[in-house]
């Protein structure tokens, strides 16, 4: 008998032993998958080694900090350019900044622009973010790596519909394990691009209004003669740009009379430079009075989609909103108010088209002459 309960505790013994240490393996196991090691090849080429969990970031340059808000996740940034902690830029002019405010309260890590930023290497030290995304050239990532120490992986995007930008949401998704993320909103954008094709690409050239923009901010605010030839919101829909004859390649200053030469269908203006516009028309009335849209009310509101690189929200509904003017018929089902909203809460998760009337940056016709609303 007591030989026969020696072998059964002998037996539990060894159960419990296994079962422990099959425990132990299977967590060492998540352990492992949890903290895996990630190689990516940045926007510059470079292969990026990312060891363990990346649980802090910062971000440094144009639209780089709005790609990681694009991929919810803002809870991992720890640092920010100066700008972003100015209150008076929480706009929906910039909307990631009305999505995420607390951005705002970060400590600053570098004074940003366009061009090269002014980097502050001590306060990077001091905050040690496990890696730095950076849409700057590579003088600036040599720099980051040399001065910090810190990880850095550079990326870029510039545009709507942007390839760079598909590679950098991908590339965030791997060292932030958030691959399902990346993969629905390069799903989504495809989408929009796709859908606002579909619903122009078999109509004739002989058929189509002609379109101006202007009010185009570019290096700063600019009035009626600030236009841009290459948009991509009327790109996207196929549109007859007259800017387009000029065979520039991106926004300039183009001769007014000019646009009174193509004498365009319709006009769009940018809401924020409408002061400058209707100083211009103060003193210039008869100019006005003789374009063609002027005479039948056929201007409306395209809002800038550049701040600090582009808004890809913005110009989407930018897009689907000069559709509903160009073409009513093929957009007859949208409803820019629901478009707005359903856009901005699936790339920002805020539905923000109120943000946007209250900012006075409607999606509405304007009347040259009268008060922005």
């Amino acid at each position: 008998m007591k030989k026969l309960k020696r072998i059964v505790s002998i037996l539990l013994c060894a159960c419990m032993l296994f079962c422990v240490g099959c425990s132990s393996t299977k967590s060492e196991s998540s352990s492992k998958t949890e903290n895996k090691d990630v190689k990516v090849e940045d926007l510059l080429g470079r292969s990026v080694d990312i060891q363990g969990d990346v649980e802090s970031i910062i971000c440094i340059g144009p639209g780089c900090l709005r790609m990681v808000s694009y991929m919810q996740c803002v809870d991992k940034v720890i640092g920010v350019e100066e700008e972003e902690t100015d209150k008076s830029s929480i706009t929906s002019a910039c909307p990631y900044r009305v999505a995420y405010p607390e951005l705002s309260e970060k400590p600053v890590i570098a004074q940003g622009n366009s061009g090269t930023p002014v980097l502050y290497n001590e306060e990077i030290i001091e905050l040690d973010p496990d890696v730095i995304f950076t849409t700057c050239g590579e003088d600036v990532v040599k720099q980051l790596e040399e001065k910090t120490d810190k990880t850095v992986i550079a990326l870029a995007y510039n545009g709507i519909f942007d390839d760079n930008m598909d590679k950098s949401l991908e590339i965030i998704g791997q060292v932030l394990n958030k691959e399902d993320r990346a993969e629905e909103l390069i799903a989504y954008m495809n989408e929009k691009e796709k859908d606002l094709n579909d619903r122009t690409k078999d109509i004739k050239d002989e058929n189509k209004p002609t379109v101006y923009t202007g009010g185009v901010s570019f290096k700063g605010p600019h009035g009626f003669d600030g236009t841009s030839a290459n948009y991509a919101p009327f790109n996207a829909i196929n549109a007859i740009n007259v800017a387009d004859k000029t065979n520039q390649k991106g926004a300039f200053l183009v001769d007014l009379e000019k646009v009174l030469e193509w004498n365009p269908d319709y006009i769009f203006l940018n809401p924020q430079n409408m002061n400058l516009v209707n100083e211009d028309y103060s003193k210039n009335k008869d100019y006005y009075e003789s374009l063609d849209a002027v005479k039948d009310g056929n201007i409306y509101s395209q809002v800038s989609y550049n701040w600090y690189t582009t808004n890809v929200e913005i110009g989407i509904i930018d897009a689907y909103y000069a559709g509903t003017v160009i073409y009513p018929e093929q957009f007859s089902d949208v409803n820019i108010e629901d478009t707005a909203n359903e856009i901005t809460k699936f790339m920002l998760g805020k539905e923000m088209y109120d943000n946007f009337v209250d900012d006075g940056l409607s999606f509405d016709k304007i009347t040259i002459g009268e008060k922005n609303k």
